[in-house]
């Protein structure tokens, strides 16, 4: 390999999420009680990565701090950017978005708060598919909108469907007015198919529902699967808003930028009017770079990856046979089914922290509908991937419940 993804990197005092911002979003006001010191934790919760960045963004960010000392107002005035990426889109999804319906945001997050508040009326719901990604509970639960959750169906070998009939119904309520959808998903890793896509949509148009496409995981494939944007499908459709980033895949997140794709004219003229066009000139310079130049690191990235999860399921179905894990199409997150260790109610994320000194996220984290797993980050070195995995499973009951 060209890029050394084995390399340990100390995030101490970096002002990281993933070292020092873990206790009051995973354990509120009762801190958990930890049998290591902090330098001895494991941090496989927060989905950013242990790697070092792509080298093609911090090149890119380093040209554009030394060439010009000016740091002020910024905005894309130009279509520099936006056909790099287009370029990458096309390259990869073999789709583009419309120049006139590119917008950026400081991430998905901030444009899932906004697109509640801009679309939604009072009295009006969101969709989604659970276990969800927590913020498309806390996005409407802000606004003081409802939310509404249709069930994913587990196999016993841990693959995740969709309950169309389940989600006819709900998106049925003529109160819900916007689905969003994890495409490719996060917690379970699932690429949904071209079918399973043109469903969801078609069900969402049908009831005048408009879907906000949350495809920030899109390039974290494993080797052999393809993505297909949603709007790509319905190339027509004004009801479809993507949102994409390059901060999940070559380890950006804080640099704040995401992009959003919004084909409805009424909807665009809100957030334009909403909205600031403002950008961070470093985060452009990076995200520029990385589409430009980083198809080398992100082609090794997804090879080094797909062997942790390989790691995985291996040595998961040697130690801890009851365990049901499937491989995710996307994504570096190992969402593991460990309910016939642990009864429903164990809090995981604690019991893994407390006695394993693994910091992760339990299923408890993900709206509902995911009693009994565990979400672990395996975007980090292969040694830390073998302590982690260690450590759980020697915290693990070694008794199996009677089913």
């Amino acid at each position: 390999m060209t890029f050394d993804f084995d390399e340990i990197i100390d995030r101490s005092n970096t002002l990281a999420m993933a070292k020092q911002g873990y206790e009051k979003y995973l354990f509120g006001d009762e801190p958990a009680v930890l049998p290591y010191a902090d330098e001895q934790l494991i941090s496989m919760w927060v989905a950013d990565m242990a790697f070092a960045s792509a080298p093609s963004a911090r090149a890119a960010m380093i040209e554009r701090i030394e060439s010009h000392s000016i740091f002020g107002y910024s905005g894309l005035f130009g279509d520099d950017f936006f056909d790099v990426f287009a370029a990458w889109a096309q390259n990869f999804y073999g789709w583009a978005p419309k120049r006139d319906h590119f917008l950026t945001s400081p991430g998905i997050v901030p444009a899932l708060f906004d697109l509640v508040e801009h679309v939604l009326k009072p009295g009006e719901k969101t969709l989604t598919l659970t276990p969800a990604y927590g913020y498309f509970k806390h996005a409407p639960a802000y606004h003081d909108r409802e939310y509404v959750t249709s069930g994913l169906i587990e196999d016993d070998a841990g693959h995740y469907s969709i309950d169309f009939d389940d989600l006819a119904a709900k998106v049925a309520d003529p109160q819900v007015r916007m689905f969003f959808l994890c495409h490719p998903h996060n917690p379970t890793g699932r690429v949904w198919t071209e079918d399973e896509l043109r469903q969801m949509a078609t069900l969402c148009f049908d009831n005048d529902v408009v879907v906000v496409s949350d495809e920030i995981h899109c390039d974290l494939l494993r080797h052999g699967v393809s993505h297909t944007p949603l709007a790509k499908l319905f190339p027509d459709s004004d009801q479809i808003i993507t949102c994409m980033s390059p901060s999940k895949t070559f380890n950006l997140a804080g640099l704040g930028f995401a992009m959003v794709i919004i084909a409805n004219d009424e909807i665009r003229d809100i957030w334009v009017d909403r909205n600031s066009p403002l950008v961070n000139p470093v985060s452009v310079a990076a995200a520029t770079g990385v589409f430009r130049d980083g198809h080398q690191w992100h082609d090794e990235l997804r090879t080094y990856l797909d062997g942790n999860l390989a790691y995985v399921q291996e040595t998961l179905a040697e130690r801890l046979p009851e365990a049901r894990f499937t491989i995710p199409d996307a994504t570096y997150l190992a969402w593991i089914n460990l309910s016939a260790y642990f009864e429903p109610e164990t809090n995981l994320t604690r019991h893994f922290a407390e006695t394993a000194g693994v910091i992760l996220e339990g299923g408890d984290m993900f709206i509902s509908d995911g009693d009994g797993h565990i979400r672990v980050n395996v975007a980090c070195p292969r040694s830390v991937v073998v302590e982690g995995l260690d450590r759980i499973i020697a915290a693990v009951p070694a008794r199996v419940l009677a089913s």
